[in-house]
């Protein structure tokens, strides 16, 4: 896990540029694309057309911190990918929270994603997320999603405050409509199929254990289980692990819901 200070590295912009030696080696200046460079360790993290407008993780987190302090949320942790090419940064509010069972609790959290290669622009996603141990678990539900392209037409972050308010205030309500579902639905054999599939496979003799020894019966119950694996045998620092956290309440939901229609 990262610190913030750790993923507001500096970047710059260098024109991409390149010698045409099939006509007389005559310098072609406006190619039309951009090198993104990381300026601390000279690292190219992309070319992209001149369109493409860099918005720093400096940037959205300077907005981002004000916002979230001003409501009582807190960081709790950054991940780096491809040398910095993707972020990952995430801020919780440990003073609201949803009670879903004895020391049980789950909280509102922000989860912005920001790239320089292109892959994401600046992606928030804005929910009530499980708070289950200090190594950065991040599994729950997005109520909220904001999504900006890198464009030089389009990088305003003015959205984000809307997001973070409305986020706290749908929590309570969101989780009391959807969560009996899950704890009052049972699952079938072709459920724990599809979720060991969810994991990769060098996972997968922890992920059966897990379902051994919790034996689960709901659809909360096998998210109870992805979400101590993903806490406890999963590496921060891998993108796999961010993804299924991403997917895994998505799908115990969609599953839940189709056994109810097809009841």
């Amino acid at each position: 896990m990262n610190t913030l200070e750790s993923v507001m590295f500096p970047v710059k912009e260098i024109p991409a540029i390149w010698v045409d030696k099939e006509n007389g080696n005559i310098l072609k200046k406006n190619t039309g694309h951009k090198f993104i460079v990381r300026e601390d360790t000279n690292k190219v993290l992309s070319c992209m057309t001149n369109d493409y407008k860099v918005v720093t993780n400096e940037k959205i987190i300077n907005y981002t911190q004000t916002i979230v302090e001003k409501r009582g949320g807190k960081f709790k942790e950054a991940e780096m990918f491809g040398d910095g090419a993707r972020s990952v940064m995430k801020w919780h509010f440990p003073n609201e929270k949803v009670t879903v069972a004895e020391n049980d609790n789950l909280h509102p959290e922000i989860i912005i994603k920001n790239s320089y290669d292109g892959t994401v622009g600046v992606n928030v996603a804005a929910g009530a997320f499980r708070l289950v141990c200090s190594n950065g678990m991040v599994i729950g539900v997005v109520t909220n999603e904001y999504k900006n392209k890198h464009s030089i037409y389009n990088v305003s972050l003015d959205d984000l405050e809307g997001i973070i308010e409305s986020t706290i205030k749908n929590t309570k309500h969101l989780f009391d409509n959807e969560l009996p579902v899950l704890m009052t639905t049972p699952i079938k054999e072709k459920h724990i199929i599809n979720f060991i599939k969810m994991f990769p496979m060098q996972a997968n003799s922890v992920v059966t254990q897990r379902l051994i020894v919790d034996n689960p019966k709901t659809f909360w119950d096998l998210f109870n289980v992805g979400t101590n694996v993903l806490t406890h045998h999963m590496q921060r620092d891998v993108e796999s692990t961010h993804s299924i956290e991403g997917r895994l309440y998505p799908k115990m939901r969609t599953w839940a819901n189709d056994e109810i229609a097809n009841a």
